[in-house]
């Protein structure tokens, strides 16, 4: 076991708010929404047409012959890969001692469906060659992988809405494992297609907000309908403090602790319990009392019946006293990303001193008795901080970051 520190010393982001971290930071800030309403000609006979897409092409920032072989997951993977590694210094490390972990919900959901449709219109010797490697799950891990040269392992968890922060969680525990010196990881999702839109409308888990779509995600709000769809990618580099040191590397956060555990009671409805236990493990392996957070970075994506239960289990495990923060209320809900980039959020208002403001909460559901930041972002200086990522089929994933 390596006992020392683990810092982050890169951050990447692709989201509904911006193309890169600092512009999707701002935005969090800012209180912007990034929900529209889809006027795609696929999209037109949808009962549901709200989404929260990318305001940029991530197939932009690549040589065209790049990305005609990648799916859009796998094109946004290595955009927010390569950011984050930049802004780490892209450090110098032993091929053998780098690893990458992204998770992923669907992985290449738009090239198979838009594969499957090329055969189901009966032009079968017309589909990409390249599609067996644009749909695979693993596919961001193996390409940033390969563009990075890291050999100690391309993992792929992938746990729903907590893969992100299963991700981070695993990377972590490489290197406390010492398994690796430098861990990539993350999560990305683009899922804003016809089937994933049609199917989660069919469940009624989706805001039906059309005439007023930037208000239709709205976490711990008492006239909350349901969540939005979107995508994005959220990255990080996780490092040994000493590695990081050696080369004089700027350290954005510690990441101290972190818990993964399952339900096993449904496959939708989410069990509290399960979510407290993931909150008090990940605590208690960063050696932190619920009394040194200050602050949750909560799921909450906005549906009735999952925001009451992650507040019960906030407010059982940690209590009332941290503020909380829910920025699903701008980005939509990123799926397989969220977690990852509900863990970016956290770290940067971990190193910048700033929380940013949920959007749309107008009124808070009495149920939950929460000190929810709503309005304008509030500056505060915070110690300590959790995040949460919880998935369909009873995933929880809790990480905790302290400030470097």
């Amino acid at each position: 076991m390596v006992h020392e520190k683990i810092v982050v010393t890169g951050i990447g982001a692709m989201t509904p708010l911006g193309g890169d971290l600092d512009t999707t930071w701002s935005g969090l800030l800012a209180g912007r929404s990034g929900v529209t309403v889809l006027e795609d000609a696929w999209a037109a006979d949808l009962p549901v047409r709200l989404a929260a897409p990318l305001p940029v092409d991530p197939a932009a920032s690549l040589p065209r012959k790049e990305s005609r072989r990648l799916d859009r997951c796998e094109q946004m993977a290595i955009v927010t890969a390569r950011e984050a590694w930049a802004q780490a210094g892209r450090p110098e490390v032993d091929p053998q001692r780098l690893a990458v972990v992204i998770g992923t919900g669907y992985g290449g959901v738009a090239s198979t469906l838009g594969q499957h449709r090329i055969v189901e219109a009966g032009n079968a010797r017309k589909m990409s060659p390249h599609a067996v490697i644009m749909l695979m799950a693993n596919g961001p891990a193996a390409w940033v992988s390969i563009d990075l040269g890291a050999r100690a392992g391309a993992r792929t968890p992938v746990s729903a809405c907590a893969s992100g922060a299963e991700a981070i969680a695993i990377g972590l525990e490489m290197i406390q494992h010492d398994l690796a010196d430098v861990v990539v990881a993350g999560g990305v999702e683009a899922a804003i297609d016809n089937l994933p839109l049609a199917a989660f409308a069919q469940m009624r888990a989706l805001s039906t907000r059309h005439d007023d779509p930037a208000a239709a995600s709205r976490p711990f709000d008492a006239d909350r309908d349901g969540f939005v769809l979107g995508e994005g990618a959220g990255i990080v580099v996780l490092e040994r403090q000493s590695f990081a040191a050696a080369r004089g590397a700027r350290v954005h956060a510690v990441a101290a602790g972190a818990a993964v555990n399952s339900d096993a009671l449904d496959i939708v409805t989410a069990d509290p319990a399960g979510q407290s236990r993931a909150i008090s493990t990940a605590l208690a392996r960063a050696g932190l009392a619920p009394t040194d957070i200050g602050l949750v970075h909560a799921h909450a994506t906005s549906t009735p019946v999952g925001d009451p239960l992650e507040a019960e289990a906030i407010a059982q495990t940690i209590g009332t006293h941290p503020a909380v923060t829910a920025t699903k209320s701008m980005t939509g809900h990123t799926l397989g990303a969220a977690g990852a980039i509900g863990a970016i959020a956290t770290i940067c208002a971990l190193r910048d001193g700033a929380i940013p403001p949920v959007r749309n909460l107008d009124r808070l559901d009495p149920a939950i008795k929460l000190d929810v930041v709503t309005g304008t972002a509030r500056h505060d200086t915070v110690h300590a901080a959790v995040a949460n990522a919880f998935g369909f089929g009873g995933h929880n994933a809790t990480l905790v970051f302290t400030a470097a």
